[in-house]
């Protein structure tokens, strides 16, 4: 039994190590500072609420050198920075597979010179979910790791050393969470490109429905979303969209909730014409939209 421990241990050991390499220290703060993750050669992720002030600074074990904010998306609590340091080593992100409940997880991070971790497991693993600031995340993937002082911006990594998602305490309180590295990857993406993440815009106000059995059987869906209001100078309203409609899908995927919508208007739909099939006194009706870019 000693022996297993022992080599358990080890284990554990030297998924830290590995996983340290490509940890940083984040002086973005005037208290303890967080973490991030080399994503490449000179890009770092990291919190965003770990980004309290404008001089921001980047270390491991020894000095730290300027970092310059590339954007920040505080909808999934991610940043991005650049500096100029050679030789800082990526960590490699999870294949593509689906996370499991009770999988061993492990937040690592370097709030100070030292690295600091904690052990877990995936305790809940869901569907896509709009955080309480706005954004959406592919996947909800909580642990019950204890979110230390300065663990946030951190990777959180497998049993195989894979990054998994980021550690963050900064969007639910009292919860650990991370964001996964689907959401990760695409935020990353335009926070690089575009100093922000894009989102596309219909300009109107709408709340789940649960249709009768006659409109779900014509709609094929069960539940779909009731405008309340619509911008007459908004996509919605210049593409016929009416009060009172009912909108069941939007560019071929069906929009039973407002998560749904928002995950529908993605970047690559801005300033795209898409097919928008509503409910209109019973009878389904298609528009064409033209998807605008939401002002941020």
């Amino acid at each position: 039994m000693g022996s297993t421990l022992r080599q358990f241990s080890d284990a554990i050991v030297e998924t830290v190590n590995a996983a340290a390499r490509g940890v940083v220290r984040v002086e973005g703060r005037d208290r303890l500072p967080s973490s991030g993750m080399v994503w490449d050669d000179n890009v770092i992720v990291t919190s965003s609420h770990g980004l309290e002030r404008d001089e921001v600074r980047v270390g491991m074990e020894g000095d730290s050198v300027p970092a310059r904010l590339l954007g920040r998306d505080a909808g999934v609590d991610v940043a991005v920075l650049r500096v100029t340091v050679a030789g800082w080593t990526p960590k490699p992100l999870t294949a593509n597979g689906e996370p499991q409940v009770g999988a061993i997880v492990l937040a690592v991070g370097r709030p100070g010179p030292r690295v600091l971790a904690s052990f877990g497991l995936l305790s809940a693993v869901d569907k896509g979910w709009r955080t309480p600031q706005g954004g959406f995340v592919d996947r909800y993937l909580q642990t019950d790791v204890v979110m230390f002082p300065g663990l946030s911006g951190g990777p959180l990594v497998d049993a195989d050393g894979h990054v998994v998602g980021m550690a963050t305490s900064g969007l639910v309180s009292g919860v650990s969470v991370a964001v996964p590295t689907s959401t990760l990857r695409a935020t990353v993406s335009a926070l690089v490109t575009h100093g922000r993440v894009r989102r596309g815009f219909l300009g109107v106000g709408a709340q789940p429905v649960e249709l009768t059995s006659a409109l779900s059987e014509r709609a094929g869906q069960e539940r779909a979303l009731l405008v309340m209001s619509v911008d007459p100078h908004g996509p919605a309203g210049r593409s016929g969209l009416m009060l009172g409609d009912t909108l069941v899908t939007l560019n071929g995927q069906p929009v039973r909730s407002l998560e749904e919508l928002l995950a529908a208007l993605g970047e690559d739909v801005i300033g795209k014409k898409v097919a928008a099939r509503v409910l209109r006194g019973g009878q389904l009706k298609e528009l064409t939209v033209l998807v605008g870019e939401r002002e941020t």
